[in-house]
């Protein structure tokens, strides 16, 4: 503390640590000047005296108290260390047990470039070049970058190795039968305003509409576990995506047909008939608000208004042997109930400003000249019968697995919608620089590949990836060279008690010692 100015460190998303000098006013602060950020505790140390010198030069107030005296000098080294210096501090640690999880995953036998890009979109996720600037720096590993690029470009070869292993991986260490997948789509946008061949603007649920992207299905395991991915052209219909990524996927594992899972965008009748052709059973979330006034009648009628309450309805007049299952919920009612009054209540603001062009629901279109906007009673007289209800189709008949069963089921869909969001956030899969289609696939397939491990460390210890990472950090290795004999040696720090857990779980408790 000098006067008004404070030192302050704040933790960066890339695990440095960053100093800064703020300024305090009352009960304000402002930012006052970035001192720099540390990846070392002898850095840290050296730009906290940095920052206490910037403060105490351009403090307003001197200190009405005399200055803390200096510390005494450190004694002097013990004998056996007066050779000794400090020469490098590194990360093997981190690396050496992500080695052994990729080697879990069925990936060991891949080059270790791409196990280290792999690993890299866990500790520190970043651009290619910045990738192999940070694998010399935290682990002293080398390679060079005319080389690197090569290898990458060539990555997309062992697409079909990497996820058979990742079905093997599901097989054998996770007991998965495959009875049951999970299908769901996402699309990851260019930093770029220009399309080129494969990415185009389409349908963004990044809400980057204005700009070129990529669609990506993946299926997963029940757990979570991805086992296959596609990508797609960006403006590709994410319900046109599934089939082809499902029949990849059925040639990876034989001849076990599990039933498919998958969102309400998926649901279409060229796709459930598709699906019924091949005979595999599906469940999907049904868009009852496209359902006919008829049907809808139906549910109103029949399906009892209180909490979990469930119903089957036949829906064989849109589709062969499918059938749709309806569930009212108190609290899906009252969410929809919200939303509905906020619909009514623009709808008929808008008109009663005569300003019914502006997006709004239940707004239509009259064919009279003098009045060519009205509010639309019956939109919302269908609207109003179905709040509370979520259906699901599937073409699976109850005897086989009851209605419970198959909403269970469809609510495992948020497994797929995790990993989706772990590899945007944890992994950053987006925004992509990459422009040809070969280069874009190979970042995809090390983006997979890092989620593999990423969700094979989340499943066996039950603890996220943001703090599995974070506790390989805090595990350094220092380079200690004896002077007088050249040599360079190697200490480790000690691993906690949560560390070594986490690598008894991870099948690694070697290194916790």
């Amino acid at each position: 503390m000098r006067g008004d100015l404070t030192i302050r460190t704040v933790r960066t998303k890339s695990g440095a640590t960053a100093v800064q000098v703020v300024q305090n006013k009352g009960k304000t602060r402002s930012f006052l000047k970035h001192i720099g950020s540390a990846h070392t505790e002898h850095e840290l140390e050296l730009l906290m005296a940095e920052a206490r010198e910037y403060a105490h030069a351009h403090c307003r107030q001197p200190s009405l108290f005399a200055e803390t005296p200096p510390e005494p000098s450190p004694s002097p080294l013990p004998n056996v260390l007066v050779h000794a210096r400090l020469v490098g501090v590194t990360h093997q640690f981190a690396r050496r047990v992500l080695l052994v999880c990729a080697r879990k995953c069925g990936l060991g036998d891949l080059p270790e470039l791409y196990q280290d890009l792999a690993l890299m979109r866990i500790i520190e996720p970043t651009s290619k070049l910045k990738t192999l600037e940070l694998l010399e720096r935290y682990f002293g590993v080398r390679y060079i970058e005319r080389t690197a690029y090569r290898m990458l470009s060539k990555l997309i070869e062992h697409q079909a190795t990497i996820e058979t292993a990742a079905i093997q991986t599901a097989r054998d260490d996770m007991q998965e039968q495959f009875s049951l997948v999970l299908y769901d789509v996402t699309t990851l946008y260019f930093e770029s305003f220009k399309a080129y061949d494969f990415q185009k603007p389409g349908f963004s649920k990044d809400n980057k509409p204005m700009q070129p992207q990529i669609v990506i299905g993946l299926i997963t395991t029940r757990s979570g576990f991805p086992i296959m991915h596609e990508v797609f052209e960006g403006n590709t219909f994410e319900g046109h995506t599934m089939l082809a990524v499902v029949k990849r996927f059925q040639e990876r594992v034989g001849e076990t047909k599990p039933v498919i899972v998958a969102d309400a965008a998926m649901l279409s009748k060229t796709n459930m008939k598709k699906l019924q052709d091949e005979g595999y059973c599906y469940i999907v979330g049904a868009r009852l608000a496209n359902t006919a006034a008829k049907f809808i009648t139906q549910i109103d009628k029949q399906l009892p208004r209180t909490d979990k309450a469930t119903m089957r309805f036949d829906y064989g007049h849109a589709v062969e042997n499918a059938t749709m299952i309806c569930q009212y919920s108190d609290a899906r009612y009252k969410k929809d109930k919200r939303e509905f009054d906020k619909q009514v209540k623009r709808a008929l603001d808008l008109l009663e400003r005569n300003e019914p062009g502006r997006r709004a629901k239940f707004v239509k279109k009259s064919g009279e000249k003098n009045k060519p906007f009205i509010f639309d009673t019956i939109l919302q007289a269908k609207t109003e019968k179905l709040l509370g209800v979520k259906g699901f189709v599937t073409n699976i008949p109850e005897a086989t697995l009851s209605s419970a069963k198959v909403i269970s089921y469809y609510r495992d869909l948020w497994h797929v919608e995790q990993a989706f969001r772990m590899s945007k956030s944890d992994l950053q899969a987006r925004p992509i620089f990459h422009r040809t289609q070969d280069s874009i696939r190979a970042h995809m397939l090390v983006c997979f590949m890092g989620l593999m491990m990423g969700k094979y460390m989340e499943i066996k210890t039950g603890v996220s990836l943001r703090k599995i990472r974070e506790e390989l950090w805090k595990v350094h290795e220092a380079q200690i060279l004896d002077q007088s004999t050249g040599e360079v040696h190697m200490m480790q720090m000690e691993t906690s008690e949560l560390t070594k857990s986490l690598l008894e779980k991870i099948g690694a408790p070697e290194f916790s010692h």
